[in-house]
């Protein structure tokens, strides 16, 4: 029992720091149409790491942050 409650906190803390986007929620972030994620999803052009249980696919925030950092050109590091 206190191993899984320790679980299920450790997963809501990730959740505050570290939210999941569903897909449209995603595109959205990212500013492109949810179909076109889910063609790069599907044909692996960008690797966005994505979370797929079944059906599901979530992503972290996290990692659509590091994809719009890679794709950033030009301008001064801060």
């Amino acid at each position: 029992m206190q191993q899984s409650q320790s679980v299920i906190s450790a997963i809501i803390k990730s959740e505050l720091t570290d939210p999941l986007f569903n897909p449209p929620g995603a595109a959205q972030y990212i500013g492109v149409a949810e179909k076109t994620l889910a063609v790069w999803r599907c044909t692996g052009r960008y690797s966005i790491p994505f979370i797929k249980v079944g059906r599901l696919v979530k992503y972290r925030k996290s990692a659509l942050d590091a994809f719009l950092d890679s794709r950033t050109h030009g301008g001064k590091e801060i």
